[in-house]
């Protein structure tokens, strides 16, 4: 009976062990114990991209492990999302969290499988991408206050070409024509490189964009900048107004790319990142290839990057009701 009894104890032991090795593995304290996967919701190549694996290199040393770059496009950016809320808590699975997927995707789709609040720890916002607002140089209007009154007298003789209805292209300029009282031509498109194609070639008269995929038609004059979504004038593009200084403020802030993990994810492990992330964005090199992207710092506090996708889902909610956009 004794040895029974030792038999069971051992076999109940080794069970229970078993039972915590995971748990034990994900532990703060020991972490990262092996490498990071960062899901980056789009495809390679594009500004998501580019902040991701800018951060990814310059975390890896800082943390200790690699930090490698996984992306999982489509869908507005809602499949890579899902896979990261989707996730195991433990920190070895984190995200590159945008306004399209954590503020007007949530505004806007019926059925998005993940909640942008409820399903994701918040780690730090990192950079701002400002986006631009170009109109073909055909278009009669050196500047925004041109472009309104133009449209204010011709209603829905100009067109905007979007990226896809629903997108994020689509809902700022929804947004702005509600702020600004105009009535524009919507021309949706499948994805972004065929709006920028008919852009370019006079097809439809205005488009936003990011501004490092603008850039250089902007610098070649292929099309001409009105105005910039963002906290302050590009240093690109020093001569071009912000929607803000141009009396519309309800626009926002422009683009933010941020990190997120996991709803439910260590807070000892939320603070290891941000710190890291924190520490990455400091160096200058990480500085200067910022530039590159024209791009600026966006560091803050998991708390405040929760405050800003709140801000960002009730933005986008209200323009969604105004201009009627919903997709299932």
């Amino acid at each position: 009976m004794t040895m029974r009894r030792t038999l069971l104890s051992t076999l109940a032991a080794c069970a229970t062990a078993a039972a915590l090795a995971p748990l034990a593995h994900a532990q703060p304290g020991d972490y990262p114990n092996r490498p990071i996967r960062l899901i980056v919701p789009f495809a390679p190549g594009g500004s998501t991209d580019m902040v991701a694996r800018l951060l990814a290199e310059k975390m890896g040393p800082i943390l200790g492990k690699a930090v490698v770059v996984d992306n999982k496009g489509g869908a507005g950016g809602s499949i890579g999302a899902d896979a990261v809320a989707k996730a195991a808590p433990d920190g070895y699975t984190i995200g590159m969290a945008t306004v399209s997927t954590h503020g007007a995707n949530p505004a806007i789709y019926a059925r998005l499988p993940y909640d942008a609040v409820k399903d994701f720890a918040p780690i730090t916002n990192v950079m701002s991408v400002p986006s631009v607002f170009v109109v073909h140089p055909s278009v009669p209007a050196k500047t925004m206050k041109e472009f309104i009154a133009l449209a204010k007298a011709n209603p829905g003789k100009y067109s905007f070409a979007s990226p896809g209805t629903g997108s994020l292209g689509h809902a700022n300029i929804e947004n702005f024509m509600h702020l600004a009282g105009i009535e524009l031509l919507h021309i949706p498109y499948k994805g972004a490189g065929q709006a920028a194609t008919d852009a370019l070639a006079g097809q439809v008269n205005a488009m936003t964009d990011n501004l490092p995929s603008t850039l250089a038609n902007i610098q070649s004059g292929k099309l001409r900048p009105l105005a910039v979504l963002a906290f302050r004038r590009s240093p690109v593009l020093p001569d071009v107004p912000t929607y803000a200084e141009l009396g519309y403020p309800g626009m926002g802030d422009g683009g933010w790319f941020g990190l997120v993990a996991p709803a439910g994810t260590p807070k000892e492990i939320i603070a290891r990142l941000n710190a890291a992330a924190h520490k990455a964005m400091a160096q200058p090199d990480y500085l200067e290839k910022q530039k590159g992207i024209s791009g600026e710092a966006m560091g803050n506090t998991p708390e405040q990057f929760t405050q800003q996708i709140r801000a960002a889902i009730e933005r986008y909610t209200a323009v969604a009701r105004r201009a009627n956009i919903r997709m299932d």
